[in-house]
């Protein structure tokens, strides 16, 4: 294992990069990865892994298996994640196996709990929708209180994509919900009166932070539908949700690519809905759009390499595959505007992204 850390030499071409999690995150950052000369080694307890088939190995085995998780760590040069609910003891396994892990422990403990994350960014000063913690009867009252009605509903840990959540009209509503989690710890958030939904992509190495244009997402049941750049903010809206990704960066010490997700109220105020310590669905487009991708940069960073330029040269559309949508991929292929990427699950269901398409235009701005 390299000797990597935030103040040694770059990680050489033909070094091993570990990655745990097996989805397609984790395949497009192995892509990327082998583009610039380095190996992967996929992590994860799937028996069938999109990352793992791209990879130059794969080991299979449960998160909470430290000694596997030793044995990985001390087969590659440096570590990262592409899933946030990765195991804070999978984490700490790494580290005490000697490895270098990027993002650190912080990030990942801080988002894949609802309440950690909001308490985290209240102590930045940082604008969310109102919230409160929901762990019994008497909790949910109090917690209507404070977010108001609407609200929503959710699971502390472990949802994504609309799952672990529900809305909420009124008491009724509440109770409902309170008692079909059966007890998992949650968190009420009240509904936010905004404009539209951006997310920002920023980049960060022990050297240089830079960031893409802002996306503006568009969600449908919960699941990101599209994301579009450029989106339609002001350049003070731009610069303050800039400021804001780059404060938490820092203040986690962060290393590799972090994505913001905002609301934008019709005054122009910002309010942080979620981050996430790891490329991002909505950043998506900038494979196609950008010199450099988000899981380029990723690569980069974690690697202590200069970062590049994540500089746009078109203005883009990613939409996302769901479901059966992917079975219409010779469509796609058909549209010379298109440029579709398939994420090689064998399994299509109801909300599961299957891959996306980007459609680019000249740069209007």
């Amino acid at each position: 294992m390299a000797d990597l850390n935030t103040e040694s030499a770059p990680l050489p071409p033909g070094s091993t990069i570990g990655i745990l999690g097996g989805g397609q995150l984790g395949r497009m950052l192995s892509q990327a990865a082998t583009r610039l000369g380095f190996k992967t080694h996929i992590y994860c307890p799937d028996e069938k892994s999109p990352a793992g088939e791209v990879a130059s190995k794969w080991t299979r085995a449960d998160y909470m298996d430290f000694e596997a998780v030793a044995k990985f760590t001390m087969a590659v040069d440096v570590v990262t994640y592409e899933w946030e609910n990765i195991p804070v003891e999978c984490a700490d396994a790494v580290t005490e196996a000697g490895g270098d892990l990027f993002p650190g422990r912080r990030a990942l403990e801080v988002a894949q709990d609802r309440l950690s994350e909001k308490r985290y960014l209240k102590s930045l000063a940082i604008d969310t929708a109102p919230f409160m913690p929901v762990a019994s009867d008497e909790a949910l009252g109090m917690a209507i209180n404070v977010a108001g009605l609407p609200a929503i509903l959710k699971t502390r840990r472990f949802g994504y994509d609309g799952k672990g959540q529900s809305v909420i009209h009124d008491e009724d509503d509440a109770s409902i919900a309170w008692e079909a989690m059966d007890g998992t710890p949650a968190i009420m958030e009240g509904f936010v009166p905004f404009e539209r939904e951006i997310s920002v992509i920023l980049a960060r190495s022990a050297y240089e932070t830079c960031l893409y244009d802002p996306a503006e997402n568009e969600h449908r049941d919960g699941v990101l539908r599209r994301s579009t750049v450029p989106a339609s903010i002001s350049k003070s809206v731009c610069d303050e949700a800039g400021f804001i990704a780059c404060k938490i960066a820092e203040d986690l010490d962060y290393i590799g690519v972090l994505a913001v997700e905002f609301f934008v109220e019709n005054s122009g105020h910002l309010r942080v809905n979620e981050i996430a310590p790891r490329v991002h669905n909505s950043g998506h487009w900038t494979i196609e759009a950008c010199r450099m991708s988000q899981f380029e940069a990723h690569i980069r960073a974690i690697a202590g390499w200069p970062l590049g330029t994540t500089k746009r040269h078109s203005d883009a559309m990613m939409q996302n595959l769901i479901g059966e949508e992917a079975t219409h991929w010779l469509d796609h292929v058909k549209n010379s505007d298109a440029s579709l990427t398939l994420y090689g699950k064998k399994v299509k269901r109801e909300g599961r992204k299957m891959g996306h398409v980007t459609y680019l235009k000249p740069r209007s701005d």
